[in-house]
């Protein structure tokens, strides 16, 4: 091999090494930025996931101690505050003839008032699945005689205290802790006496303690309507089992659904006994069909 073919071919091979040196140098850059590149989107999925449990820490989650519960969705309050009449009519005694044939006990005391009207007193418990059947009832009742708000949602307690399962436990419930009522006709005083963890919260006043011992001491729930009448649990808390709180408030505008017929036919109760406390005020309320059938069961 001549002289010029060795440099020719020293020259293509230091080309070629040339090439492959550019070529490595290149992936080295390329892998480079894909490292880097990962550990940018690396950081950033850190930083995002911190900042989001930074947001959820400073925004309070209601606990099964958190007696303030959640504020309800307006759609579900307008739900619960509103059943149409003619379902209520259509509902009438629903299913509360099968579960008792005596839902009130007629009381013989002085009317209770406050602020110059009849008072509607209850007494009961966040942790209580039996509280948390009637106030369902309750809120609907009381919205046909004047505003219920705001409505708070909670869930009766799981267990019992020591241990055990709590009958009915979970139930999607009202809770009536921080809720104000205006009526022309009526007052009423809601009285959570103790939190989902049996923890004291509301105490009762000297009268109320008073009534509440006198008709039906240290059990929950207690609703005095007027003085003149008294309920506690008027139907089966097992027809809200596993429902959500807009799942129960669907069903109370379908008079043929088994909760409208017993939430729906305790409230129908509850206003025929709130009506004999307001001289039938207002009279579209205490005249309807289904407000006059339940009366004749009180």
């Amino acid at each position: 091999m001549g002289k010029a073919s060795r440099i020719k071919e020293r020259s293509a091979r230091e080309k070629i090494a040339a090439q492959r040196e550019a070529a490595r140098k290149a992936e080295a850059r390329r892998r480079l930025v894909i490292t880097g590149g990962s550990v940018i989107v690396v950081l950033a999925v850190v930083a995002v996931l911190i900042i989001a449990r930074v947001l959820h820490s400073s925004t309070p989650t209601p606990s099964a101690g958190s007696p303030a519960g959640t504020a309800l969705p307006a759609s579900v309050a307008q739900e619960v505050t509103s059943v149409p009449p003619a379902t209520l009519d259509a509902v009438g005694k629903g299913a509360i003839p099968s579960m008792t044939s005596a839902p009130a006990k007629v009381l013989n005391g002085a009317l209770l008032t406050s602020n110059g009207k009849p008072e509607m007193l209850y007494i009961g418990g966040e942790f209580c699945p039996y509280c948390a059947a009637m106030r369902w009832s309750m809120a609907i009742a009381l919205s046909r005689f004047g505003t219920l708000s705001p409505l708070h949602g909670i869930h009766s307690a799981t267990t019992v205290p020591g241990g055990g399962a709590e009958a009915y436990p979970h139930t999607a419930t009202l809770t009536f802790y921080k809720s104000s009522y205006h009526s022309p006709y009526l007052s009423f005083a809601g009285v959570e006496n103790e939190k989902i963890d049996h923890s004291p919260l509301q105490a009762p006043t000297a009268q109320q303690q008073a009534l509440w011992a006198k008709y039906d001491p240290n059990s929950y729930p207690f609703i005095d309507v007027g003085n003149k009448y008294m309920f506690t649990v008027i139907y089966n808390p097992q027809v809200l089992a596993g429902k959500s709180w807009s799942q129960i408030a669907a069903a109370l505008k379908n008079p043929s659904s088994p909760i409208a017929k017993s939430v729906d036919g305790a409230a129908n109760y509850l206003t025929a006994a709130i009506c004999k406390t307001t001289n039938n005020m207002p009279s579209a309320v205490c005249t309807s069909p289904a407000v006059t059938a339940a009366a004749g069961g009180l």
